[in-house]
């Protein structure tokens, strides 16, 4: 994206972080804040886009960097981080402990990549270790006005930042991509292991900050106003997805994901997508809904439920 902050006061900007990948255009994104001095980033993303980054940093004249910020240690937010810290010296980087063991030493957080995403993994790249003395904790950042907020859902060490009036939601609320005419394409952020009620209280959590931030930065992708607005929007689009799933448990994917593109109106907006971005994005649906289908099943089986 241009140069141009989507706010002045702090100043933010969105800086697009192109991959290796076909239809990976306009979705991930790394936020830079500048405020009272201080500079930070959010979720720098992964290793392939790593020189884009610190390219882009150097053309916003960003010479010395605070703070990166995680939240959570997925090779799309923070794959890149140890490359970025080795350009800015100074930089500390901030994650929640439970992901700060795998920054460390991410052969095991390579190998479930794989695992999981295969070739999405190879083109996002290895992740290379984050020396501990780069570690802050949650006192540094306080002083530096920066809040944060525990919202597992997305993963079990997933966090969101508060600054100001500003939300730094990372996966915690949805993925939302504007689509032109005011309108945003959305679907659940779910994970393959999907525990809903971890979710939901994760996004009452940030429905409830009184008072509401003005503004949601998301890291799939752009920034919206109504905090509030996004979580209800959020709940009711999970609830219907968890409906679909339940409900179509034995049903082919790709039908449930037809059946969303008639019922559920903000993913409908995937048709306004370019063609790749579509395919994309019915396969994120499609791992989302997976997901879904056996943690959806078990009380009703009454099996004991896995918490986090």
């Amino acid at each position: 994206m241009a140069g141009r902050p989507f706010l002045r006061s702090p100043e933010l900007q969105l800086i697009d972080l192109p991959q290796p990948l076909p239809g990976y255009g306009r979705f991930l994104s790394c936020w830079l804040l500048r405020r009272e001095g201080m500079a930070a980033v959010v979720d720098p993303g992964p290793r392939a886009s790593a020189k884009h980054l610190i390219a882009e940093l150097h053309r916003r004249s960003v010479r010395r960097l605070d703070f990166v910020l995680l939240t959570h240690i997925h090779l799309d937010h923070g794959g890149g981080a140890a490359e970025l810290l080795a350009a800015f010296l100074e930089a500390r980087l901030y994650a929640h402990p439970k992901g700060r063991a795998h920054l460390g030493d991410p052969r095991e957080l390579w190998r479930g990549s794989l695992a999981t995403i295969g070739e999405v993994a190879r083109a996002y790249g290895e992740p290379g270790p984050v020396p501990a003395e780069r570690l802050v904790d949650e006192t540094a950042l306080e002083r530096a006005g920066i809040r944060v907020l525990m919202t597992p859902g997305h993963a079990a060490h997933h966090v969101s930042f508060l600054v100001d009036e500003i939300l730094f939601a990372g996966e915690a609320v949805a993925t939302r991509i504007p689509v032109g005419m005011g309108l945003a394409y959305q679907r659940p952020a779910t994970p393959p292991k999907f525990f809903p009620e971890v979710f939901l209280s994760s996004l009452a959590t940030l429905e409830g900050l009184d008072p509401e931030p003005s503004y949601c930065a998301f890291a799939h992708y752009g920034l919206g106003r109504g905090v509030r607005a996004f979580c209800r929007e959020a709940r009711a689009q999970l609830e219907l997805w968890m409906r679909v799933a339940r409900e179509g448990e034995d049903a082919e994917i790709g039908a449930l994901i037809e059946r969303l593109e008639r019922e559920d109106p903000r993913f409908a907006l995937i048709a306004r997508l370019p063609t790749d971005q579509r395919e994309r994005e019915r396969y994120y649906a499609g791992n989302s809904l997976r997901g879904m289908r056996p943690h959806l099943q078990e009380p009703r089986r009454g099996t004991a439920h896995e918490s986090r």
